[in-house]
């Protein structure tokens, strides 16, 4: 299987009247707008929720969102405060293909039977994010238990490609791409085993990474 990411070709971020610019940020447009002090990591992370909250009832890439997220945001910015922000990802909001597990999030795999399961422990992809000081924003739609490419399942519907509501969005990881493609976090992971991050990636103007997991 491939661990993968998805993210927005590298482009610019700004600040409009002191609120954190969700579309199409970077780590570097994060880190600079926390570093100098024009956003704060609460601020960010409730930029990129607000996003989520006013477009994903139309695209309909996210199922379900971190309820830590804003605490978790909260201790960043007092570790910032007092000179204590480290991480290479130190603050930077990451959505979940959903079937990864997370600590105090379920994992579900887009499947309704599954709506319930909560894994007791952080998948290694997710501990190396957290321990870098990533913050899990939500999870992300896939094709039902990730074996067809249209990303669409029992537990989060039919995902739809941001660009064009007539096109597909890919799979199995399209909710991933459509989330990153509408600005819904930094960056997402997929996984892949024939066309997975490919698709979603051609689908959605994105670029994808992959690293083959033992």
């Amino acid at each position: 299987m491939r661990f993968s990411l998805l993210t927005l070709p590298i482009l610019g971020v700004t600040c409009l009247n002191d609120a954190f610019d969700t579309r199409e940020a970077t780590i570097s447009g994060v880190h600079t707008a926390l570093f100098t002090g024009l956003s704060t990591c609460t601020e960010i992370i409730s930029s990129f929720i607000s996003r989520i909250d006013t477009y994903n009832p139309t695209i309909n890439a996210i199922i379900s969102l971190n309820p830590s997220a804003l605490s978790l945001a909260a201790e960043l910015d007092a570790r910032l405060a007092a000179g204590n922000a480290t991480g290479s990802l130190f603050c930077i909001p990451i959505l979940l293909k959903d079937n990864y597990d997370a600590v105090g999030m379920n994992t579900t795999a887009g499947c309704l039977d599954l709506a319930g399961n909560q894994p007791t422990k952080d998948a290694p992809a997710v501990k190396a994010f957290k321990d870098a000081g990533a913050i899990i924003l939500g999870k992300a739609n896939l094709h039902e238990l990730a074996l067809e490419g249209i990303s669409v399942s029992s537990l989060g519907g039919q995902t739809i490609n941001p660009y064009d509501h007539t096109r597909t969005p890919g799979g199995s990881s399209g909710g991933t791409g459509a989330s990153i493609a509408a600005s819904f976090a930094v960056f997402g992971t997929g996984t892949d085993t024939v066309n997975s991050l490919r698709s979603p990636a051609s689908a959605n103007s994105l670029f994808s990474l992959s690293s083959l997991i033992p």
